[in-house]
């Protein structure tokens, strides 16, 4: 996988919907190398990355209750700081409906989410029986009954979700997450080659691009605390769209047909600044995805957490429509580039980008309105609200997860433009910081597992780049190089992965699910491992002097199988941060390790980009020189990788994937508020557990927890 690092195909996450616990989202937006096929499933991105998931055709029924890990299916999502998402914590729902002398029905309530009440969740377990899991579908009814399971799947959607919120949905994911996202990342490849610039700073600038996409939890964080006009999502969303719009006009303008000709004539500083406009209009871009991708992120995993018998049907149908949008995205990019049009592909760019407007203008992202005269709700400015009574609460992991949200895009603008030396070095204290305060915050098996994300999303050196460029050097740079060009690279085997990513997932669920997590890991470490290996057997020509064309040796083995070990390996990791949050504090904790694993990934290419500069490659020109690329490939994607990542593998719990990680209540991690008064009674207890499930079991964050 060469062309974007930042795919979200490998943004894979895993759904916890253990008993009593609220659901929880997981992501991953790390590859292991830069290869287009990965933005097959862009949430990005579904690149990082918007994303695969599992298929699951689940009818609800009067019997069934909440699945167990056996029936986990993997997603993107980066979480809001609430799984509410929008505000809506449960002190809301009892003050609107009692405090204010508002008369809600339950009907209306439920209206209100965006959802239908459903039938199945009327009576789950009514006969006193053990609750039971739902059973996955067969292979036999998905491959050969599709048509039936396509009705069943979506007359379950329509039992939880508004049709309103399932097409803004469907919007969102194929023309901005699946579409305008994963067209400008497709580009960064093409697009810098045109410009002469080298594998290193190209590197560079898709980290910059993709740092929206790490500042998710801040975004999330921003949402929940300054309701604009009263709407958490709406005017943020709103905001995103025209930024997004702004990128896209701005390249419509300073890109048109020999443009880029005209900059490398005029000199290098016009190089460079040109290229700084694309890299700000597609961040832009990048901007507006990851921005809208959080907000309905955060919608329906509220709505999954109050009808958690809707499974993951949510999942799959964003999964599907971003799936659909990359790989028509894809299809068109690849030739298109090939024949020099990137003013025709920014203007469909800009077209994409505005697709969402409407729909989020109108509310079709169903969220209730807020007033200032909620308690603790403060007016700051006209039109604009501050949630001071929830920051207060919550101030330390707000902070916390503001300051990981904003490291990774500071860190790439100061490694991009100022110094790449300054920025690793800058990067380097911040990993210290967060792993210092990690552990004098949080438990000690929490802080091991912490400590095992780090060094192996950091041991994953990136390369990407200069495999791109080595692969779709023409023949004056590399006379015996493969010579790929755009439509074959970027196109087919795009298309080709993303049918990969879907199987991946598959296969996962079905055979690798049952395992213990070191196992399962260790596993996906050591066949990760073999996959760069057909990147040295091409770059050693060792394939053509066996008689196998590079065309038909990358696709058989980088396009399919780099591809199904990048969707391995995201997979139990995903799972992994949804297990580790403690009760009370998923989301931000949640937030907190899928931010810092974001962040690693982060730095790994920013390494990666100084080691292909200080390895002496020369990946443009008249006189390229990859000799060093195949040591790299050895060093960097086969040793270290190895070497680092099973021994950390050892610092996490050696447990089933079907059970907790840590026992919070023997780690006895924090104090209840109520220590010093006196015990609640058995009825006071059951009334307090029976206001939460009335408003729908608020997993905001609780003060004494931090």
């Amino acid at each position: 996988m060469h062309n974007n690092n930042f795919s979200s195909s490998t943004n894979l996450s895993s759904l916890e919907l253990d008993e009593g616990n609220p659901v929880e989202e997981a992501n991953n937006i790390n590859s292991r190398n830069n290869h287009p096929s990965s933005l097959s499933s862009t949430t990005l991105p579904s690149a990082a990355a918007n994303s695969p998931s599992s298929i699951n055709f689940q009818q609800p029924s009067n019997n069934t209750t909440i699945p167990s890990m056996d029936d986990i299916h993997q997603i993107d999502p980066s979480p809001l700081i609430t799984s509410q998402g929008d505000g809506d914590s449960s002190t809301q729902y009892t003050d609107d409906m009692t405090s204010y002398g508002e008369s809600y029905s339950e009907q209306e309530l439920i209206n209100s989410q965006g959802a239908e009440k459903p039938n199945a969740a009327a009576n789950n377990n009514n006969n006193g029986e053990e609750p039971h899991t739902l059973s996955p579908p067969t292979w036999h009814d998905t491959f050969f009954h599709p048509f039936s399971s396509t009705k069943q799947f979506f007359t379950e959607l329509s039992s939880f979700f508004s049709w309103e919120f399932l097409s803004w949905m469907a919007i969102q994911q194929c023309f901005i997450s699946g579409g305008v996202f994963a067209l400008v990342m497709s580009l960064g490849l093409p697009l810098f080659k045109e410009l002469g610039i080298d594998a290193s700073r190209q590197q560079l600038y898709m980290t910059m691009i993709f740092a929206p996409w790490a500042m998710k939890p801040f975004i999330g964080v921003a949402s929940d605390l300054f309701p604009i006009r009263g709407y958490n999502k709406r005017y943020f969303a709103l905001y995103s769209i025209l930024i997004g719009l702004i990128g896209c006009c701005i390249l419509v303008g300073v890109y048109h047909a020999g443009s880029a000709e005209a900059a490398i004539a005029a000199g290098p500083e016009a190089v460079q600044n040109f290229a700084d406009w694309i890299v700000i209009c597609f961040t832009a871009v990048s901007y507006e995805a990851a921005t809208l991708d959080i907000l309905g992120e955060g919608k329906y995993s509220e709505l999954m957490r109050k009808y958690p018998e809707s499974g993951s049907s949510i999942i799959s149908f964003k999964f599907g429509w971003s799936l659909l949008g990359s790989i028509v995205t894809q299809s068109f990019v690849g030739p298109m580039s090939d024949a020099g049009y990137f003013h025709v592909l920014f203007w469909i760019a800009l077209m994409l980008s505005i697709t969402p407007f409407y729909p989020t203008l109108v509310g079709w992202i169903p969220e209730k309105k807020r007033t200032k005269d909620e308690p603790g709700m403060t007016k700051l400015c006209s039109g604009c609200l501050f949630d001071k009574g929830s920051f207060q609460e919550k101030k330390t992991p707000f902070l916390i997860i503001t300051a990981c949200g904003l490291s990774a895009p500071i860190m790439a603008a100061v490694t991009t433009y100022a110094s790449l030396g300054i920025g690793l070095a800058v990067s380097a204290a911040l990993l210290v910081a967060f792993t210092a305060a990690t552990y004098f915050i949080f438990p000690p098996t929490f802080f091991k597992v912490f400590l095992s994300i780090i060094l192996t999303y950091c041991s994953n050196v990136s390369i990407g780049s200069g495999l791109s460029y080595f692969y779709t050097a023409d023949a004056t740079c590399l006379p015996h190089g493969p010579h790929f060009d755009y439509t074959y690279y970027i196109t087919i085997t795009g298309i080709v992965g993303s049918v990969v990513n879907f199987v991946g997932v598959i296969l996962y669920q079905n055979f690798l699910s049952g395992w213990r997590f070191r196992s399962a890991l260790i596993f996906t470490i050591v066949i990760g491992a073999l996959a760069p290996m057909i990147d040295l057997i091409i770059v050693m020509r060792w394939n053509v002097k066996i008689g196998i064309p590079d065309k038909v040796f990358f696709l058989l083995g980088n396009a399919i199988f780099e591809n199904l070990v990048g969707i391995l390996q995201s997979i139990p990791f995903s799972s992994i941060f949804a297990k580790i949050a403690p009760p009370g504090m998923e989301s931000a904790v949640f937030a907190y390790t899928v931010g810092i694993a974001n962040f690693c990934g982060m730095v790994s290419n920013l390494l990666g980009s100084g080691v292909i500069k200080w390895s002496g490659m020369s990946t443009v020109g008249e006189d390229c020189n990859f000799d060093s690329l195949p040591n790299l490939i050895v060093i960097f994607s086969i040793l270290i990788p190895t070497l680092i990542g099973i021994p950390a593998t050892f610092l996490i719990p050696n447990v089933l994937q079907t059970e907790n990680m840590i026992d919070w209540e023997k780690e006895q991690w924090y104090v209840s508020e109520h220590d010093g008064e006196e015990p609640q009674s058995e009825a006071d207890v059951e009334n307090n557990n029976a206001d939460n499930d009335r408003n729908g079991g608020d997993s905001r964050i609780e003060s004494h927890l931090l």
